[in-house]
């Protein structure tokens, strides 16, 4: 019996030991809804963001720049949407590998106010099988061109709303190139796993291939009529579904937005702008009081970053659908 009890012990000893799933960061919630779909039932991220707080100025709690030390992969934006990350992987030294999703391949890029010929709604009417031949060419400012760039995260404490925008988690494309290259990140930390990520990922972009058009549809009756929200981060959206942003409350996220600025805006509202948005985690009053004589309605509070909603692997679609609910509802 003994000898029997040893030799199954020294059997099992034997066997191949079962890969880890990688512990995975994410700067936003937003990005950890995406990794958490890719996961599925394997792991969940740590998003390090806190509800409600500054995605650009934020500060690590010791608890999360240790979790930070321990990753073995970080999923983020990039610095230009939150620096501090940068600063803290930079000072922690440790050996995570990450994914800068700004420079993914496949990413489409804009400048804070543009809105590319390649993504207004005349020109693109986002069907299924139009992503895969989605033009990245350079003047879309394509992850292959944003090296050129110089955007340390120094260069962006403030998030002064000039050069690259870096909100381009609301282009549905950008998503779904996204999905791709965390499923192949995955994959190449935990082989193991590798099928479970890429069939976890090419559900998870059938799906957002779905909503895509479902939003398309929905958006489609309030293309072109004017709006203006509170801050310059819905470039991406109005540009994927052909809307018309005529200005920002605010001229960026750090500073409370001019009086010289706000009377500039309320005269170029003056009977020409049909809705007034409010954002999750600002000033409501303030918004009331710019719509004050300009007839534009105020809309329901938008929420790019999904601080009022829940976490979790919906949280991302729930997002986009959100945003085109509210503008669809105030402006249709």
């Amino acid at each position: 019996m003994r000898y029997i009890i040893s030799f199954t012990l020294a059997s099992l000893l034997s066997l191949p030991a079962s890969a880890e799933v990688p512990r995975v960061m994410a700067d936003i919630p937003p990005v950890g809804s995406l990794v958490a779909q890719v996961m599925g039932d394997l792991g969940t991220p740590t998003v390090l963001l806190d509800k409600g707080a500054s995605a650009h100025a934020f500060q690590l709690r010791p608890s999360q720049a240790a979790d930070l030390a321990a990753a073995q992969l970080v999923v983020w934006v990039g610095p230009e949407m939150t620096p501090w990350l940068d600063r803290a992987l930079s000072g922690l030294g440790g050996s995570a590998e990450e994914v800068r999703l700004l420079t993914a391949p496949g990413t489409r890029l804009q400048e804070f106010g543009a809105q590319p010929a390649a993504t207004k709604a005349d020109d693109h009417d986002h069907a299924a099988d139009d992503h895969a031949e989605h033009d990245h060419s350079a003047e879309d400012h394509s992850a292959d061109d944003h090296a050129e760039h110089d955007h340390s995260a120094e260069d962006h404490s403030g998030h002064d709303h000039a050069g690259i925008d870096p909100h381009a988690w609301l282009d549905a494309s950008n998503a779904m190139a996204w999905l791709d290259e965390i499923a192949r990140q995955l994959s190449a930390l935990d082989p193991e796993n590798a099928a479970t990520y890429a069939a976890n990922a090419a559900q998870a972009r059938q799906d957002l291939v779905q909503l895509d058009a479902d939003l398309a549809a929905q958006l489609a009756p309030v293309r072109g009529v004017p709006l203006v929200v509170f801050h310059d981060a819905y470039g991406y959206f109005a540009a994927r579904y052909g809307l018309t942003v005529l200005g920002a409350i605010s001229e960026g996220d750090a500073a409370a937005p001019g009086a010289a600025h706000l009377r500039d805006l309320q005269e170029s509202m003056a009977g020409s702008v049909a809705c007034l948005f409010p954002e999750t985690n600002h000033d409501p009053d303030l918004v009331q009081t710019v719509a004050e004589g300009t007839g534009a309605r105020v809309g329901a509070a938008l929420d790019p970053e999904g601080a009022s909603l829940p976490d979790g692997p919906a949280l991302y679609g729930d997002i986009l659908r959100a945003l085109a609910g509210a503008i669809a509802d105030c402006a249709g």
